[in-house]
Parts: C-alpha cells; structure tokens; sequence
C-alpha cells in the first residue's frame, strides 16, 4: 500500500484547516486532505460576518463580547475558552483584512459592522454594532483569501480524498488511512501531527442548512477510536431557513432590519424577549417559532412557518447588503424581499458539541483532560466548548479563525521539540478500512442506503429536535440502536472504483448513525433545558445537577456510556457579571 509523508496532515479544508496550514506552512511540510475541492468546503456558505470587539461602529470591549457569549451559551461555556477568544477577535480580524479579504466598509475605510442576535454592549444593556461582514458572503471570501495564502505558501492538497480512520501506535496519533475516490486505492498518510477540522453534521437531520457533505465524519472516526464527544445533545436550530427547504437566511436579515411576524402580521419577538426582539440569541428565537405554531399563529395552509420581513428595507439596501438573500428568495420560493414577507421555518444548522480539545486545539481523551499525543481538532468538530448550550450569531467564523490559528501555532511549538520521525506505522493500520469496504461490496442482498439513512433523518427530526421529552427521546435511542444494526447490513451495488458515490456514502452512514446515537443519549440524560436543549418535561435550567459538560464514548458493542466534567468558572470567580443567572432579554 502507497505511503505519503508529511509533517502536519490536516483532514477538512474549511477555514479551521486552512487557517491551521497557513500558520504551519513555511515551517513545516503541511498537507491538507478533503473530500471535496477546498472551495466547495461548508464554511463558504457562512454569510452574515464575524464578530469582534473592534469598536469601528461604537464603543466596545472584548469583555462585553465574553458576557455576551457566555450569557448566550446559557452558561455552559468554558469561561477561560471565552476569554481567549473574545481578546484574540480584533487581532483575528486584522490579520484577515492584511491576508486580503475584502471586507465591507464604512464611508471612513474602517470595516464594517452590524448588529447580530445576543450581541450587546455594556453587559446586556441594548444591541450593538459588532459583526464585521462582507455582504453577505463573508465566509466565502474568507475561503477564497485562505486558500489563496495557502497555495502561496506551497501548502500539499489532496482534493477528493475520504479519511476513513485514524493510525495510532503507542497510544499516539501518527497518520491517517484515506480512499482516493478517482481511483478507489486506499493510502496511509504518514505524519508527526494530525488535525481534524471535518466540519458539522446537520445531515442526520432532514431539514438542515448543511451541505451534503456535514456527515460527521470526523466524529465517527473519533468514536470508533475510542475518543469521547462532548456536549452533543447541544444541536442549534437557525430561527431562519427558507420554508420546507432549510436553505440558510442569514441572521444579518434581522440585524439590517428585519422582523419575524406571524399570520397575523404581528411582531411576536416582541412578546418572547422584550428588549432585544428579532436579535435574541438563536435558541430562543427558534423556540418563539414553534410556540407561535403551537398556538396557531403559523402561517400558510399547514400554518407550520411564519414570515421574515424585510419590506421595511429599501430595494437598494437590501442589494447592497443582503444581495444573496435576495437571490435564494427569488429563486427557491418566487418571493421578492422587497415586496413580500418570505416564509421561514427552524433548520438544524450548528453542533455546539464535538471532539473535546483545550485552548490550543490538543484533543482530550477523558474528564480529566489527558491529551491524545499527536492529534489535534478545530472548527466546528471540536469542542473548545466556546459555544456552551448555544452558540451567538457570527462567533463560529471567529471560533475557526482563532482556534484553527492556535492549533497551527502549538503544532509548530510541538514539532520544533519532538523527533523528526513519526513514531513507524503499524503493519495492521488499514485493516478495519479494508475490512469495512470488503464487507459492504460482499453482500449481495442488504439493506437500502437510502432507506436506512430517511428513517434516521425522520427519527433525529420527529424527536431529536427543538423541543424534546423523555419518551419521545426514548424512543430515538431505541429507533437508533436498530438503525445502527441496519446500517451495518447496507449492501452496495455499484462495484467500480472510480469515484464509487455509493460505497462513500454507505461509510458515511455509519458514522451518521453513531454519533445521532450519542445525540439522543446525551439529550435523555440531560434532564433539565439549557439553550439550544430544551425539555418540555423540565422546562427549568438545573444549575445544581446540571452545570456540567456531557462526554460519551461508544462502546464495540454499538453502546453509548454517558460521563461529565466540569464547567471552567474562571471568570466567575472575580466578576459577578459571569456568574450565572436567570437569561433574560
């Protein structure tokens, strides 16, 4: 089998991984291997901005930034964690508009700013002006610029390669074993570090704003390592998708000016957060959603969405600003923003857990934060648990910007001191891959794919959604564990080996179906409702019981086993404006 080396492989080309290659290029040979063409990564669909405590609109402070992103993530977040970042966003900000993204501005030539849900100044005391954009495709001339600096600096690309599990020796991470889907060979990538940045996994959900691509992978291969997941029960519903579509309408519609109203044309935001209405954090405007359908204020024949209004916009602003939005409205349901309300429904849009990792991006292996030697994780699959219950609009570009920069950096501190070769490969690395793909093409009567991976969709949408209760979960853990079985029992058909879509997406499902898994049993244990997970049958947040992280590890045997640790207090300990408390807005 073909061995490849390099210094640093980094799996996943969004903006946590190249972010990472740009800062190990030029000191160490780094190689970055995705799926997809690097420009067709997830993180391009981001659109409304990046916040930072820049002060360009009005005055600001990092600190007002931390209370924000910690009063949003309802308290769960790793105080030190948000620390770091909130300080590092200027810094972060700078540092892009140096690389070359073309942020918008204002008259003076400063970047730009706007408004975003949960963003205040003076510690709660009205919304401000703190997301810096590019229109409204900010994450994909932020993709453009990284990679761009990338290939600059001679970074190796491997498009359209699938990592399919990890190689270890000596309980350290030395490489990765990947299918190169034009030929169907499989390779071993040999390497001193190893970072993961795979993205999101909102396809196990049905309706979703993720690319076809935010199957998890990075997840599932963590758990089939025995590597814990934290806080996966913490799964964020953006209030705005296109109705019946999930096609993201990004939060900078309500921050330039737009209401939510329901059937009857009325402001609901208004009744569910008073002072901040439309720019509420997420969690809360989506559950505001499903609370105006329950009580049949929904619109249309179904009245199961309300309306987005952005009539009150100007033609011009809404071109200059909001251009894109403009486009998918037009396009997808034959709406014009600046005549007619678009209809808009909650869609699974962002996993606030995944692989645990500290400040520096090292990847944990248990409670007690034991580093995995040789692995790292950033962006959206890991958990710095910046994000707590509930991530704030425009702080997850910051989240890879700054832990993907971190990661890059404490690489370079770990290569410059350990030994120039990887500890050897074991002769077995590539086994479980080989036998994984044999075992699916073997079968000649099995399983439907695509019958397998609705039901699980159905399930994680039914009961593992925006409001959930003990039975309803119950019942997803059980539909689950049959599903995991029925997985396994996939048959593919097609037998060629270029770019063989069906084989890649029968080992996608496995992933799909374990970490949902993970999901539910993390939301059953978790009885109480915190940010992004709510509990009709304990609709208080518990801080006695539940002030804690979630870890699970998935057992050979299919098995999810459920642990916890801490929530870092830090800030807490000095400033009462951290300590938690009743959210309100």
């Amino acid at each position: 089998m073909q061995v490849v080396y390099h210094d640093v492989i980094i799996v996943g080309a969004g903006l946590a991984g190249l972010r990472a290659a740009v800062e190990i290029a030029g000191k160490h040979d780094v190689a970055v291997l995705s799926k997809l063409h690097p420009l067709r990564s997830h993180s391009g669909a981001a659109q409304g901005g990046i916040s930072a405590a820049l002060g360009n609109a009005e005055e600001d402070s990092p600190e007002w930034h931390a209370y924000d992103t910690i009063k949003g993530s309802d308290y769960l977040a790793d105080q030190y964690a948000v620390q770091v970042m909130c300080n590092d966003a200027p810094r972060a900000i700078i540092e892009l508009e140096h690389l070359g993204v073309p942020f918008s501005r204002f008259s003076d030539g400063r970047i730009a700013q706007r408004p975003f849900g949960g963003h205040t100044r003076n510690f709660g005391e009205a919304p401000i002006r703190r997301t810096c954009y590019a229109a409204d495709r900010t994450g994909h001339v932020c993709l453009h610029t990284l990679y761009e600096q990338s290939l600059r600096k001679n970074v190796s690309f491997y498009d359209e390669f699938q990592v399919l599990d990890l190689c270890r020796a000596e309980g350290a991470v030395n490489g990765v074993v990947a299918l190169e889907l034009k030929t169907g060979k499989l390779l071993l990538f040999h390497a001193r570090a190893v970072v993961f940045a795979t993205g999101g996994y909102g396809k196990a959900w049905k309706t979703t704003s993720n690319a076809f691509a935010n199957t998890g992978d990075g997840l599932g291969i963590a758990l089939n390592n025995s590597i814990p997941l934290e806080d996966m029960e913490f799964v964020q519903f953006h209030p705005t998708g296109l109705y019946q579509l999930g096609i993201l309408i990004t939060e900078a519609a309500r921050g330039e000016g737009g209401v939510l109203r329901n059937s009857q044309g009325e402001r609901f935001m208004e009744r569910y957060a008073p002072s901040i209405k439309d720019l509420a954090p997420r969690d809360i405007v989506s559950r505001s959603i499903y609370e105006e359908i329950r009580q049949g204020r929904g619109a249309g024949a179904m009245k199961d969405h309300v309306f987005l209004d952005l009539t009150g916009l100007s033609r011009e602003k809404i071109a200059e600003k909001l251009p894109e939005i403009e486009s998918f409205a037009r396009i997808y349901l034959g709406v014009d923003p600046a005549k007619a309300p678009i209809p808009v429904q909650p869609t699974c849009h962002y996993a606030m857990g995944g692989i645990p990792t500290d400040v520096n991006g090292r990847v944990n292996a248990d409670a007690e934060g034991r580093e995995v030697s040789g692995f790292w994780a950033a962006g959206e699959v890991a958990c710095v648990s910046v994000h707590g219950a509930n991530r704030l609009g425009s702080n997850s570009l910051l989240d890879l910007i700054v832990f993907g920069r971190r990661a890059g950096k404490d690489i370079n501190r770990f290569l410059d001191r350990v030994c120039l070769t990887p500890l050897p490969l074991a002769t077995n690395s590539a086994d479980r891959a080989k036998e994984t793909i044999d075992g699916f093409q073997a079968k000649k009567d099995g399983e439907s794919l695509a019958s397998v991976r609705t039901g699980l969709q159905k399930v994680m949408m039914e009961k593992v959604s925006v409001f959930r209760d003990k039975q309803g979960l119950s019942d997803a853990v059980g539909e689950i564990s049959v599903l995991q079985k029925r997985a396994m029992s996939v048959s593919v058909s097609d037998r060629s080996e270029n770019f063989n879509t069906e084989l890649l997406e029968a080992i996608e499902l496995q992933h799909m179906v374990n970490y949902s898994k993970v999901v539910a049993v993390s939301a059953l244990q978790r009885r109480e409702t915190r940010g992004a997970h709510s509990r009709d049958d304990y609709p208080g947040r518990d801080d006695g019981n539940w002030l804690k992280h979630s870890l699970c590890f998935l057992e050979k045997d299919g098995a999810v086993t459920h642990t916890h640790k801490p929530v870092d207090l830090s800030l807490a300990e000095t400033r009462a404006e951290f300590v938690p408390k009743e959210r309100k807005y």
